[in-house]
């Protein structure tokens, strides 16, 4: 019992420090992801930017045409036409319909789906992969190797997925470390872009 107590309370802290950490970061950080991810750091053209708030804005009035309540499950990041999808449903029929709506949409490049059955997963699972996604990205926040607000990390079932923009291989690399050393990490599963790779930046 006191030593749940004690996981749960280091949980509180680490989501009250990652809250207090992006709050300081301003609301003008806007981008990648929406908010939380900083426009001085964002290698995209606004021509890219636009494009990929469109696709967003696309298939999000489309799953909510199919099932409004995906609006609330689903999670869907667009990166230079790249397509994330992350979140839980109750069917895996359902998870094949989101993705095959991803891929019917205008302009998409890839689609990544992160996606995980509900009844496969319980509370205590929950719990564990809010703090694996805590410690990450607090440890990303305080590498001053890595641009933080370029990334965003989903973690279920103890695999951690972290979509962003890497400014260089090196600060890949980096990433993947912390991912690697924080405790409770099942599986990493990366979808970082370099800026190179990019159809369109700002260089």
């Amino acid at each position: 019992m006191f030593k749940n107590q004690k996981i749960i309370k280091i949980l509180v802290k680490l989501i009250l420090i990652s809250f207090l950490l992006n709050s300081c970061i301003g609301s003008s950080s806007v981008g990648v992801f929406g908010s939380g991810v900083s426009v001085a750091y964002d290698p995209r053209t606004v021509g890219m930017q636009i494009d990929d708030s469109i696709m967003q804005k696309n298939l999000m009035s489309r799953l909510a045409l199919t099932e409004k309540k995906y609006l609330l499950s689903i999670s869907i990041k667009i990166l230079d036409g790249n397509i994330f999808l992350s979140g839980k449903v109750n069917e895996p029929e359902e998870k094949l319909k989101i993705t095959k709506l991803a891929w019917e949409t205008k302009g998409v490049r890839s689609v990544k789906s992160a996606i995980a059955i509900k009844g496969k997963t319980n509370f205590k699972g929950t719990a564990k992969d809010v703090l694996i996604t805590s410690q990450l990205r607090t440890a990303l926040i305080f590498n001053k190797l890595v641009k933080a607000t370029n990334y965003n990390i989903d973690t279920i079932n103890g695999k951690t997925y972290i979509f962003g923009i890497a400014m260089t291989i090196d600060e890949k690399k980096e990433v993947i470390k912390e991912a690697q050393e924080v405790y409770g990490v099942k599986k990493i599963i990366p979808s970082i872009i370099l800026v190179e790779e990019l159809s369109r930046s700002k260089n």
